[in-house]
């Protein structure tokens, strides 16, 4: 096997055009885990992983690493997002070590706890592997400083580790004021305890704002927030992003493929059948792919290297259940090629053309406009898992933890100061009832 056959431009272009199966195939037989397969009169046996020349090729085909803030560590610029039941799914984890996808997330929800207990099995089985991976877990659903000591020692049960590398609380902050002075004692002791090694927080809605709280603190190491080519065009986030990043936290991009909340854009659609797009809409669409494809991207793989361009990001982490999508993603982080000013411009103008399908987790406009707490960034995420990522069990779990008395009243709300205050020009309403009859 020669360089060319691992060669990355080679490599991304063979997944968006001929198949990931096929890449994958090539790049096993660089790792030796490849079967021997007959050509006529020649025989391909796997590569031999003691010699020097294999090992290079190896060597090349490791997803890159970026520092990761102040904390000094090296982390992949791709991140393994578990929110699933890893238990029955052992090959993910090995074949993302294979490639060098050693940033590892999940929660002490996801899978309703299976993704850790999984974690946990690949590392009683593998312990010598524990030191190769950096572990973020986050403390669901707690509401103090004592919850987040019981949701710690539940994680290190689950995943068979004395430590955890990022823990992050809360688990989806939405105001600054939850980084209280307990929480910082709590992660100070944490560290001195070697419970963990750095903490942080995650977060899905008021982004910007959070940032830039972050950024004056000094004690936040890393922050786990949605960043995609279309949250890209808010300037407020790009400044919050450069004070962060400024004030050396280390930023962990999600959400990285834009998907949205509308069925007509995701996969499943409405009642059953999937809804037709906007002429604008679907007109930008073509536009976009017809570009990408030509270049050998999918749309995914795209958006996922736009992000990873961005230089203050220290790793995209994308939620990874089988191996085709690992390997199309490594395929695009792999890549060193950037996208043309053409090709990001297509993306603005696809992101504009369908801007009423996305929220953009500005949920203090919705807060003011209905003066409360509304919800409605959380029952737009759970209709983007529902309709985007076809996971019903993730989008039931999002919409299950909005208090059922708020639930209750959710269609009994007029929206429309919010609708008419929404910079996404969304039709709230609408959606709120796509939610309950999909959901409640």
């Amino acid at each position: 096997m020669n360089n060319k056959n691992v060669d990355r431009r080679v490599f991304l272009g063979t997944v968006g055009t001929v198949g990931i199966s096929a890449s994958l195939a090539n790049i096993n037989n660089a790792f030796g885990a490849g079967q021997p397969q007959t050509t006529g009169t020649e025989t391909n046996k796997p590569a031999d992983p003691n010699d020097v020349k294999t090992q290079q090729e190896q060597a090349a085909l490791l997803v890159p690493k970026r520092e990761l803030g102040k904390t000094g560590v090296k982390v992949s610029t791709l991140g393994l997002g578990m929110m699933y039941n890893v238990v029955d799914n052992q090959i993910i984890l090995r074949s993302a070590l294979r490639y060098g996808v050693t940033f590892w997330d999940t929660a002490s929800s996801y899978g309703g706890g299976n993704s850790e207990l999984g974690i946990g099995n690949f590392f009683q089985a593998n312990p010598e592997e524990r030191k190769n991976v950096f572990l973020a877990s986050k403390a669901s659903g707690a509401n103090s400083v004592a919850r987040i000591d019981e949701r710690l020692k539940q994680s290190f049960e689950r995943l068979k580790t004395n430590y955890i590398d990022l823990y992050e609380y809360p688990h989806g902050l939405s105001n600054p004021s939850q980084l209280s002075d307990d929480v910082k004692k709590w992660a100070e002791n944490a560290k001195k305890n070697n419970q963990i090694k750095y903490f942080g927080f995650s977060a899905h809605s008021n982004q910007a704002a959070l940032l830039e709280a972050a950024a004056k603190l000094g004690w936040i190491d890393v922050i786990m927030f949605s960043y995609n080519y279309r949250l890209a065009q808010d300037s407020a986030l790009q400044k919050a992003i450069d004070a962060a990043y400024k004030a050396k936290i280390g930023l962990v991009a999600m959400k990285a493929a834009g998907s949205a909340s509308s069925a007509r854009e995701g996969g499943r659609g409405w009642r059953g059948g999937r809804e037709q797009p906007a002429a604008a809409e679907s007109t930008e669409s073509q536009k976009l792919n017809e570009q990408l494809l030509a270049r050998g991207f999918t749309q995914i793989q795209a958006a996922i290297k736009l992000v990873m361009d961005d230089q203050r990001i220290s790793c995209v982490n994308v939620g990874m259940d089988n191996v085709p999508i690992l390997t199309a993603n490594v395929a695009a982080s792999l890549d060193k090629n950037k996208l043309t000013a053409e090709e990001q411009q297509a993306f603005r103008q696809y992101a504009l053309a369908t801007c009423s399908g996305y929220c953009a987790g500005c949920s203090q406009i919705c807060d003011s406009a209905l003066q409360q707490k509304s919800y409605v960034s959380d029952i737009m995420r759970s209709l983007m898992y529902y309709n985007s990522y076809g996971r019903e069990d993730m989008a039931r779990e999002v919409f299950a933890q909005i208090p059922s008395d708020v639930r209750s009243n959710l269609l009994r709300i007029d929206y429309s100061t919010a609708e008419a205050r929404c910079p996404q020009q969304i039709p709230i309403r609408n959606y709120i009832a796509e939610a309950f009859e999909k959901l409640a």
